[in-house]
Parts: structure tokens; C-alpha cells; sequence
């Protein structure tokens, strides 16, 4: 993250304690030893940790309300006070941007949709302040004040520099979104590819929390995958790794925009799937609800665009399990609202792809809508706020 201005500095000033504020957000509320155990740390430590996080009031302590009387004294538990602190995310796509306000626990408290007509840089960055103005307006009503705004959009996206490097969609290159929107709306700005940001929010409150190694691949414009490996949330060496939709799994496939030929993105986006569906029926295809209905009345050329797309994915997630070994696979994106017509084809292309115990990861789909990906960029701020290595 660049320098950015900074309304109120986090006290968990070092990578433990930033660790053991980490644990007690994703997996809390726990009891000070269950925190040591699952942060790998001592007793003392944590101790150490939390005392100056209590009195900043962004953890409290106290008795466990649920536990059963007849089972003794109730655990005391440190738990977050997710009131303590606010955050803005920010998704834009193509045509629309949307916002929402979390809490520190990144619990979702306003949502707001606008359309996006233009895709011009400064008509994006305009739209991106007045919705940040509005919602703060909103949201510094309950006097907790928002603490930093997460901005996700798709492409490279370099986060340590908070520069866009290219977004195919909004065809943006060589932005430094991060500065700009930070000048625009006066809050410190983490700026991160979309899915890598979903991910983070898998990770750390969702269906990731408290697994080490997994991985959220999302299917419909374009075909995306954020890896977490031994914890971590990996961009790779130059921003890129995940990026499973440039895996080539037909060499002899469609031309894919990327300049290589049959990359998954090219057999399973959903331009490509219109694409075929055209090709093979002659029928003008609107768009990927007229292709579903197709497929789902039963038009061969349409059945078949959707069931080589499953195995062109099936295939990718079977790479990423063979390179990587993860526990869980997550499958999301807007192209779940046809996942019906394809999933066999996933299931089975992995299973035969996957390589011996790779083969045992749980693969499950999570559909997630676009506010769940602000949500996602709001859980890059926060992580950006409590921990000084993100």
C-alpha cells in the first residue's frame, strides 16, 4: 500500500498482534488460550496483544452469554467490537459500481448501486466520490466514522502499488487507482483485482475462515481464481498467479483475447459460450439468459457450448488442485445463474484430471452477488487498516 492519509492509526502494531486481532476477527469469539493455540503464539503473547486492543475498545472481554449454567463458571471470550470501526468497498463493472458500508467484522450496513454509463477514467473516479461522499454522509450518523475505502475491479491489479495495470472490461492501463481516489475522497484506498478480493473476504469471514489453503474461482464474464496457500492470500511475483482463465486446456480451442488459443476463459466466458452457441445453431444469441433458455429447452448446439465450457473448467480447477493440494474449491461468479447446465461436467472432468489425493478436495459452489464483492473490496481495506504487511 502507498501512503495514504489515515483517519486514526490501528494500536496492534506488530505482525503478532495484528495476527491475534486476525484470529479473533475471523474465527472469534474465543477464549485467550484458543487464540494462542490458533495463532501459534504463547499465552503471554497474546495477553500482551490484546491489552492495549481492549482499551482502544476494538476488542472486548467477557463472559460467553450462551454457555449452559450447569457446565460451571461461563468461558470468558475476547470478541470483536465490530461498531468500533467502519469501511467503504467499492466493485465496479462495466455498467455499474457498487458500494457498501461494513462494519470492522465486515457485516454488511448500506448498500448503493449506480449506473456507470461512461468508463472513462474521470468519470468513473467522479461517480466513485459522490457514492463515497453519500454513504459516509449515511454512515457517520452512528459516529464510529469510516476508516478506509477498498476499490475492486478486475484485471492486473498491482495492490502493493494500488495501480490498475490493465482491466480489460473498463479498459483502463497503467492507473494508479489507489492515489487518485485516495486525493478524491480524502480516505486511505486499497485498490485489488476483484476476485483476489472475494477472496479475502472467504478468507477472513466467510467460507475460508479457518482453513489454510483453498482457493474461490469465479465463473461468468471472464473466468477468475484467488488462491490462499498456508494462510495467505497470493498474488505471485507479478500480481498475476490464479489466473486459471489463461490456462490453456485445448491447444487446437478458440483464439482467446489474451493472444493464446483455447485458455479456459475462451471455452467458458460467457461471450465464448455465446459465441459457439451461435456458431453451431445460426440463431443471433442477446445474451447469456437467452443462451440458458436455449440450453435448457433442450437445443443441441446450446447444450453442448455449456457442457465443453464444465469441462474446460472442470479442467482448470483439476490444475490448480494437482499444483497446489487445496482443501476446498470455491465456485462462484455470475455464471452460477446457469450452473445446472454444466456442473456434471465439472464434477467429472475434475475427478479424472485431479491427480490421486488432489481428486479429494471438496469442490461446492457459493453463489455470490456483486454486493458480496464490494463487500469483498471493503474486506481489503480493513485487512489493509489492521495489518501492516498487507
Amino acid at each position: 500500500m502507498l501512503p495514504t492519509p489515515r483517519t486514526e492509526r490501528f494500536p496492534a502494531n506488530t505482525p503478532a498482534a495484528s495476527q491475534i486481532f486476525t484470529t479473533v476477527l475471523s474465527q472469534g469469539p474465543l477464549t485467550r488460550l484458543e487464540v494462542a493455540r490458533r495463532a501459534g503464539l504463547s499465552p503471554a503473547a497474546v495477553t500482551k496483544a490484546v491489552r492495549p486492543l481492549i482499551e482502544a475498545g476494538y476488542l472486548t472481554e467477557g463472559a460467553d452469554e450462551e454457555a449452559r449454567p450447569a457446565l460451571g463458571r461461563p468461558a470468558t471470550l475476547v470478541r470483536v467490537d465490530g461498531g468500533r470501526a467502519l469501511f467503504v468497498g467499492v466493485k465496479v463493472t462495466g455498467d455499474e459500481i457498487i458500494g457498501v458500508v461494513t462494519d470492522l467484522c465486515c457485516r454488511i450496513r448500506l448498500v448503493r448501486h449506480v449506473p456507470l454509463t461512461d468508463c472513462d477514467l474521470g468519470a468513473v473516479l467522479a461517480a466513485v466520490a459522490d457514492l463515497v461522499h453519500e454513504l459516509r454522509a449515511e454512515a457517520d450518523e452512528g459516529g464510529a466514522g469510516v476508516h478506509g475505502l477498498g476499490i475492486a475491479v478486475s484485471g492486473d491489479v498491482d495492490r502493493g502499488e494500488g495501480n490498475v495495470r490493465y482491466s480489460p472490461f473498463l479498459e483502463w492501463r497503467d492507473v494508479p487507482l489507489a492515489e487518485l481516489a485516495a486525493t478524491t475522497t480524502g480516505l486511505p484506498v486499497t485498490v485489488d483485482n476483484d476476485v483476489r478480493a472475494l477472496t479475502v473476504a472467504e478468507q477472513w469471514f466467510g467460507a475460508g475462515a479457518g482453513r489454510s489453503d483453498f482457493a474461490v474461482v469465479t465463473v461468468g464474464a471472464g473466468i477468475g481464481c484467488g488462491l490462499v496457500v498456508h494462510g495467505r492470500v497470493v498474488s505471485g511475483a507479478h500480481g498475476v498467479a490464479g489466473e486459471i482463465g489463461h490456462v490453456t486446456v485445448d491447444p487446437s480451442g478458440p483464439p482467446c483475447h489474451c493472444g493464446n488459443r483455447g485458455c479456459v476463459e475462451a471455452i467458458a466466458g460467457d461471450a465464448a459460450i455465446l459465441r459457439r452457441i451461435r456458431e453451431t445453431t445460426g440463431l443471433e444469441v442477446a445474451d447469456s439468459a437467452e443462451a440458458a433458455r436455449l440450453a435448457h429447452s433442450g437445443v443441441p448446439g446450446a447444450r453442448e457450448a455449456y457442457a465443453r465450457a464444465g469441462e474446460a473448467i472442470g479442467r482448470g480447477i483439476a490444475t490448480v488442485a494437482n499444483l497446489l493440494g487445496p482443501e476446498l474449491v470455491i465456485i462462484s461468479g455470475e455464471g452460477l445463474a446457469a450452473y445446472d447446465l454444466f456442473a456434471e461436467q465439472i464434477r467429472d472432468t475434475f475427478a479424472a484430471a485431479a491427480f490421486g489425493s488432489a481428486a479429494r478436495c471438496d469442490v461446492r459452489t457459493r453463489p455470490l452477488p456483486f454486493t458480496e464483492w464490494a463487500r469483498g473490496a471493503a474486506a481489503t481495506a480493513i485487512q489493509s487498516f489492521i495489518r501492516a504487511d498487507s
